[in-house]
């Protein structure tokens, strides 16, 4: 267990969020995740007390995001940072590299289909290989996929989660995602705070700390950048609550949407 030693509410800060496994409990499936009924309001309650300065950071992709969450966070950041939905609406999207991942989905699919419980998720200018409904199998999907990227790791790289691969742009992370919002209104000039509970948001947690923010991992995991550690979303979910204040108090309370 860890000790819970999250700090005192600001109102000066940036809120980072991730999204499974941090304002959400991790499903068995991508789309079988069960997002809590007042999630968006106090989602929404945050925005009003942070001046906007909210933001979710997500391997899934934004269009998914926004299937679960309704338009209760305007900026978003998906598939790791490669693509972004600033604050007020605009789309950031690069053009991804010309050598992208169709072969890889063909021979990770192929692979796939000989292991009950592995799957691969498509997510258009990412993909990744998912193995929780089949823990023994880890080593043979790590294996896998990299030998369906050999050759292309110029322009991408393998993350390996929880129980999950994701193949993403080299030049795109959860940290370079935070850099570009803090360059940005509402969140610039703001002291940045992320939560995060994998390996995938290593990246994020050394962007805030190079920053001097707070750094918060939800969950256990090997070795971590984060300064604050909390055991489960429930935990984190409260102390969002606290920051958000009688508004988000009174949605959890209700369940009332926004």
């Amino acid at each position: 267990m860890h000790s819970v030693n999250l700090p005192e509410p600001r109102m000066d800060w940036a809120l980072f969020l991730d999204f499974d496994g941090s304002i959400v409990d991790i499903a068995p499936t991508p789309e079988s995740v069960d997002v809590p009924e007042t999630l968006p309001s106090l989602l929404a309650a945050l925005r009003k007390t942070l001046g906007n300065a909210v933001a979710i950071v997500t391997g899934r992709s934004i269009e998914q995001i926004d299937g679960f969450l309704g338009t209760a966070i305007p900026a978003v950041a998906g598939l790791h940072g490669f693509e972004r939905r600033t604050a007020d609406g605009t789309i950031v999207r690069p053009s991804p590299p010309p050598n992208g991942l169709r072969s890889v989905r063909t021979l990770l699919r192929e692979f796939a289909a000989g292991y009950r419980g592995v799957f691969v998720e498509d997510k258009k200018f990412a993909v990744a290989l998912h193995c929780r409904l089949n823990p023994s199998s880890m080593n043979a999907c790590r294996d896998a996929v990299n030998a369906a990227l050999e050759g292309n790791t110029k322009d991408w790289q393998v993350v390996e989660g929880k129980f999950i691969f994701d193949i993403r742009q080299r030049a795109f992370t959860k940290g370079t995602a935070i850099e570009a919002f803090m360059r940005e209104a509402p969140f610039h000039g703001r002291t940045p705070v992320f939560c995060g509970d994998d390996i995938t948001d290593e990246d994020g947690f050394a962007v805030v700390n190079a920053r001097g923010g707070v750094s918060i991992r939800v969950g256990n995991g090997p070795v971590t950048q984060a300064g604050v550690e909390v055991d489960t979303v429930k935990e984190l979910l409260d102390w969002l609550t606290r920051i958000a204040g009688p508004t988000g108090a009174s949605s959890s309370a209700t369940g009332a949407q926004v």
